[in-house]
Parts: C-alpha cells; structure tokens; sequence
C-alpha cells in the first residue's frame, strides 16, 4: 500500500511524549512493508539531525512549520487580562459557529492542508491515517469513498471532558461545561469521516461506539521499546518515588500536583529521606514550583528515563483524569519498577483480581497512596512479585511488534 500518515505533532524522537511514541514505533512497522508518507509539523526545538533520522524511516517526509503563538494585539487600550478575555471569548464562538475546537484550530496548518489535498488529488496514496484525532481537520469526507481512511483516537476528547467535570478536575468548569455538548458533536463528526477508527483501550472503544453504533472500531493498545527500557537487575530499596511524563500534559500537571501537595507530606513524615522525582519533557511553572518542598525534584528532559526509573524504589501514577492507555505505566512496568496506580493510570491494563497474578497496586483516594507505596517501602518480597509480574505481562502482551501487526492488518482490511 501507499499509505499517507498525517501527524500535526512531530513523531521523533520517540521519547518526547505519548503521541510521538506510538506514532513513531506504528510508522516504522508499517514502512517495513508499505510505501510511506509523512506529513507533520517542525517545532523551534526539533534539530536537523532528529529530522534527517525521521527522513531515514519514510519514503517521503513533507514538514510544514509548526505553529506560531499569535501576537497579542492592543485592541482599544484594553490591559493584557482584558484581551486574554476576549481572545477567549472568541475562541468559544468560533467553536460554536465551526465545530472545531480551538486546539485543533491552533494546530491547523493551510499550507498543509493544501499540500494533502493535491497529494490526494494526483492519486499518490491508497490509504491515509490520522495519528491523533486532531489531524481529522485534514481528511475531507468524501475521500472516504475512493480511499482506506483511519482514524487513529489516542483518547476520547469528549469522554475525557466529560470525566474531569466528574470528577471535579477540570482547570475551568465554566468553559468544559459549556464545551461538553459541542465536543460530543465534534467527536461524532469527525468519526463519520473515516472507514475505521482505532482506540487504545476498550473504555475508549465503548465510548466512540455510542457515537457510530455501526462502526468498525479496532482496540490497539500501545507497546514497549525494550531496547529503551530493559528489566532492571537490581532493587535499590530506600524511599524513592518516581513520576515519569511529559509535564506541560494538564493530566499529568494535575497528577503530579495532586501527589505532590496531598500524598508526599504525610509519606515524608514516616521517612524522612523520602524523595520525588518528576522526571519529563517541557515541565510548566506549576510543576517547577514544587521543588520548593523539600525532597522533591523536577527533571525536565532527560537523556535516559530508564536509569531514573532504575533508581527508584516505587513508581506513582496518580491520574486522575484523562482517557487511553498510560505509556509511562508499561515503561515503568517493563523496567521493572514496582507501580502505585490510579484506574485512571491502569486503564486498559489487568493487573489484580481474580486469577490474575497480582501486577500493580491500585490507588485511587488519598489514603489508598498512602498505604500502597508505605506497603511496597515496607515489603521486599511484595516489590520483588510486582516487578517480575510486570515486566512478564508486558513483554507478553504490549510489544510494538505486535501493534504494528494490528494496525497493518486493520488497515488492509478495510
């Protein structure tokens, strides 16, 4: 096949975030066997090095320039909150008149566009992907009948809206109430466009269903590069916490805060040489200003992320909110690091219950963390069973040999 990969998020190097994870390790099996394209964005910070390594593993690769923050304009003498306001203001009012949320709108690129639509066009592909559902802006609705046209959903944006007002973590409840409605519609838009979508896990899955009942939906969860993250050889022990992600990620901005401000107190009282370690790409103020509580310290990008998780004793993922299945929970889990884990963190993944070798231990109240990593501080033998569990649940089930293998197969049936 001629497959066109759309990519607004610029997939190298794979270990930058979520997104570019599973995009980067789906495109290199697929080029394996097929003719493909890329078209993607630039970001300021990527090198010309990281894209000639992208050149390497496509047929083509077309980038555009990423994104520029508008300037902020002075508009009749109002002070910078006002025009925040009404920048705000007119955003939602573009949402409600299009139908496209803002994000995507900020991610758009007309000159992209154009050059897709004469890619299409001249019949230079056979199949076309969206990798994340904020590249749909680019598929038109009727190539549907001339082409294979999947949709790759990373997570449900109205489901995860729908549960931050659930559960009392959205940054603005205002504005998600008001949006919730129109993300519902959005989202069953666009699913109508493509001839088969793709979720990660079967939440996910189950949510697109109630949009397109009759839809050809495919679960594929993500996998493990174990070349970057092999089994740990040996427990450090101690009271070492690690969080691994991406921190301008608002999920993760408000995991992090969560642990950070309720959780690690009342642990750093029972042992006094606890540490947190936040360790990910592009961390925000918010996340930055915790390093003013003692025996917690914020990374930003690091060259290994595996010999931070190899150092510590537990690993934490405390989301509370945000859909799909969590790549830092298989990394942690194949590196071997014992996990402390919300559903949020473990969705998509068996981990306890039943007969199911116990894998993980889940937390989901404030009390629940507490117990769970001073279990795991206090418990050798209960670390050890977690890391061999885990790290044998993954190799078996979330390998990128394995998705690639569904994805292709999906895309050659539809």
């Amino acid at each position: 096949m001629k497959i066109l990969m759309l990519s607004s998020t610029f997939p190298y190097p794979p270990s930058s975030g979520g997104t570019q994870v599973r995009t980067f390790n789906l495109l290199k099996y697929l080029a394996r066997n097929h003719q493909v394209t890329l078209a993607t964005q630039r970001p300021k910070d990527v090198t010309d090095d990281e894209v000639e390594a992208l050149r390497c593993c496509v047929n083509r690769l077309a980038i555009f320039p990423g994104p520029q923050k508008p300037k902020e304009a002075n508009i009749g003498g109002l002070p910078k909150a006002g025009i925040n306001v009404l920048g705000k203001a007119q955003r939602f009012g573009n949402f409600m008149l299009e139908g496209t949320p803002p994000n995507v709108r900020y991610l758009y690129s007309p000159k992209m566009q154009e050059w897709v639509d004469d890619y299409v066009e001249a019949g230079n592909c056979d199949a076309i992907t969206s990798e994340h559902s904020v590249n749909e802006i680019y598929v038109q609705p009727l190539w549907r009948q001339k082409l294979k046209t999947l949709i790759n959903i990373h997570s449900s944006v109205y489901g995860t809206c729908r549960q931050q007002l659930q559960s009392g973590t959205s940054s603005n409840p205002l504005r998600d109430r008001l949006q919730l409605r129109l993300l519902r519609k959005y989202e069953q838009r666009y699913c109508s466009k493509f001839s088969g979508i793709v979720t990660t896990t079967d939440e996910d899955r189950r949510q697109i269903q109630e949009f397109k009942p009759q839809a050809r939906i495919s679960v594929i969860p993500n996998g493990v590069d174990f070349d970057h993250f092999p089994e740990r050889k040996a427990d450090p022990g101690g009271h070492k916490i690690i969080f691994i992600g991406a921190m301008d990620n608002l999920p993760n901005i408000d995991a992090v805060r969560f642990f950070s401000k309720e959780a690690f107190p009342l642990l750093k009282f029972h042992y006094p040489d606890l540490s947190l370690t936040v360790a990910g790409a592009r961390p925000v103020p918010e996340i930055l200003e915790l390093q003013n509580q003692p025996g917690i310290e914020v990374t930003g990008t690091v060259p290994s992320l595996v010999e931070y998780l190899h150092r510590a004793t537990v690993c934490v993922v405390p989301m509370r909110t945000g859909y799909g299945i969590k790549n830092k929970t298989l990394q942690a889990m194949a590196a071997g690091v014992p996990v402390v884990a919300s559903d949020r963190g473990l969705e998509g993944l068996a981990v306890d219950g039943g007969d199911i070798p116990l894998r993980a231990l889940r937390a989901n109240r404030l009390e629940e963390y507490v117990r769970a990593v001073t279990r795991l501080f206090e418990d050798r033998l209960l670390r050890r069973e977690l890391s061999k569990n885990a790290r044998s649940f993954v190799e078996s089930e979330y390998t990128w040999e394995a998705a690639g293998f569904r994805y292709e197969q999906v895309l050659s049936n539809l």
